[in-house]
């Protein structure tokens, strides 16, 4: 028999009151008597919010996505809604995914959300994330939530919170919802909807969205540039078949071909191990179909729709797939070389990044003198820069996990608009004789090589968490003083929010919120960040090692050493 601790026996038995209906009860009464180790992990904490949003597995308990944490969580949400904006009628936007439960769960949140006299406009059926953001400032709602795991196996679900400005909860305002709904009781929550306050919206908001995300993403190239090119796409059975295609299509792209085994929105991702476009295999159906077409760019979309994965041509014409940092490098070079030649860069612009991502981002900004600002890991900070600094335009920006955003006009990552500029710039760069990889061969050239790699090492359940919890102790007292025989000359802590120069010993603050990331800088410019994720059981080590580039032709072999950096890094590190 499996010992359960005190402590999260009193957070079980709290669940087996007429609080909590019969079905629950017999699943947590049959747990503890046949499944104490599963219990215990179901309930040894409360779901938190992370980078992005709450995000766990389905099920029963304090630790798992249910009726009841979802429900406690939209209590405490419009608990706070009413004390922050009195006297006002509120309107909250909703939206889902293609996640198994998400239909249901939305309509829960609904429920509750009416039932506190807030009116309602939820989606009639699975929408893209960045929809939902959208959908929040153009219908003036004060909030806006969204239900999604993005990429995680099939088992999870999530609730990301949307503010005003259409951009994901951040200070003050996130850790002031915590705190109510931590004060909460599940006793407290009002699950009778009225039924009065829920209107269900669809065709309406696509209209203007797809229309918002054509003018946005649309660049320089020509009908006949568009007409010349080849574009597989596929939704990954996620959300993205439902403002992708459409979108390509207003934009005039005539020749897009979807891989249809994955078209279908299906919460068991059947055809991949993951729906994560970061992961090379997940797009393997739709390279292989590009292959057969003879396709010129190859792109596929997570579950929620705010992730892109890119595949092009090399030199050699093979399909490769690109990391995160090539596709935003390539993206804002071309958004900032289209303001440039449209007069708009009067130096009030910005672009931005997160501190994870490739330090190349500030070359180009210096390039085109406008700003870098480089914020925490998730799309609410870069958001957030835009409210922060509204005398400032914003043209762009992005980060390393697949992520990036085109303009104001959504407050997240954005993967129908950030589709159709990929595919402009596919387009351009033919019409010219180039290609998209030529393009990226050519920034590095003119602004030095930047390499990157990000391993991810992945620890599940209460041992897992510890562990990793550990790793980051013992990389703070016990920091790196050299790396592949090159010196740590810098310390950077966000937790602590202190930057070390390990040379002379002088400590100064960094003014950005704090963040559990470690990030070494070594003599010979290469970097090293240290980060758990929010999102995941994982902790992710990021590399990026940079040198100059004296030519395209020199591409290939000044990327094998590189390479071969880096994998002494790991080696060194005893990460591979």
């Amino acid at each position: 028999m499996i010992y359960i601790e005190p402590k999260i026996l009193d957070r079980i038995n709290a669940w087996l009151t007429p609080t909590f209906d019969d079905d629950t009860q017999a699943f947590i009464k049959d747990s503890i008597a046949n499944n104490p180790k599963d219990i215990q992990e179901s309930f040894y904490k409360d779901l938190e919010f992370g980078t992005g949003g709450m995000r766990g597995v389905m099920g029963v308990g304090t630790n798992r996505i249910n009726k009841y944490t979802l429900g406690k969580s939209t209590q405490g949400l419009s608990d706070y809604l009413h004390q922050s904006f009195p006297n006002e009628n509120l309107k909250v936007a909703i939206a889902y995914d293609c996640r198994h439960n998400s239909k249901t769960l939305a309509k829960v949140v609904a429920d509750v959300f009416s039932a506190n006299n807030i009116e309602v406009y939820l989606f009639e059926d699975l929408r893209a994330t960045p929809e939902l953001s959208f959908a929040v400032k153009h219908l003036n709602c004060h909030c806006g939530i969204v239900l999604t795991a993005s990429h995680n196996p099939p088992e999870y679900n999530g609730y990301k919170v949307y503010w005003q400005d259409g951009g994901q909860l951040v200070p003050p305002h996130d850790n002031a919802v915590i705190q109510v709904i931590n004060d909460l009781d599940y006793a407290d929550i009002k699950f009778e909807a009225n039924n009065n306050l829920i209107h269900y919206i669809g065709k309406d908001v696509d209209d203007v969205f797809i229309d918002a995300s054509v003018k946005n993403g649309s660049g320089s190239a020509s009908q006949e540039a568009k007409d010349n090119i080849k574009i597989v796409f596929t939704s990954l059975h996620g959300t993205s078949i439902t403002a992708v295609p459409e979108t390509l299509k207003r934009a005039g792209y005539k020749n897009v071909h979807i891989v249809k085994e994955q078209e279908v929105p299906n919460g068991d991702f059947p055809t991949v191990a993951s729906p994560n476009p970061e992961e090379p295999a997940a797009l393997k159906m739709a390279l292989e179909l590009a292959n057969e077409v003879g396709a010129d760019i190859v792109i596929g979309t997570d579950p929620d729709c705010d992730r892109l994965g890119v595949a092009v041509r090399n030199s050699e014409n093979k399909l490769q797939l690109l990391n995160g940092n090539q596709t935003m490098l390539m993206m804002t070079d071309f958004l900032l070389k289209q303001w440039k030649s449209e007069g708009k860069i009067k130096g009030k612009e910005f672009i931005s990044s997160t501190i994870v991502s490739t330090p190349m981002l500030n070359k180009l900004a210096e390039a085109y003198s406008v700003d870098s600002k480089i914020v925490l890991t998730g799309f609410k900070w870069i958001a957030k820069l835009i409210k922060d600094f509204p005398e400032l335009d914003f043209i762009g920006g992005g980060e390393e996990s697949f992520g990036f955003m085109v303009g104001d006009f959504v407050r997240d990552k954005d993967a129908v608009t950030s589709t159709l500029l990929a595919c402009e710039i596919a387009a351009h760069s033919k019409a010219i004789g180039s290609s998209f990889y030529n393009e990226l061969i050519k920034l590095y050239v003119a602004h030095g090589f930047y390499k990157e790699r990000l391993v991810s090492l992945t620890k599940k359940g209460i041992e897992g968490a510890e562990e990793i919890k550990q790793m980051m102790v013992d990389a703070r007292e016990n920091p790196l003083t050299v790396v592949n025989g090159s010196k740590v000359v810098k310390v950077e802590d966000y937790q602590l929010s202190i930057t070390k120069d390990m040379i002379t010993g002088k400590e100064t603050t960094i003014d950005i919120p704090k963040s559990n990331v470690l990030i070494y800088y070594t003599e010979d410019g290469s970097q090293i960040a240290l980060r758990p994720s929010g999102t995941e059981p994982k902790i992710k080590f990021y590399i990026s090692v940079n040198d100059t580039l004296e030519s395209v032709e020199a591409f290939n072999s000044t990327e094998a050493k590189l390479e071969s950096k880096i994998d002494a890094i790991l080696k060194d590190m005893k990460l591979n």
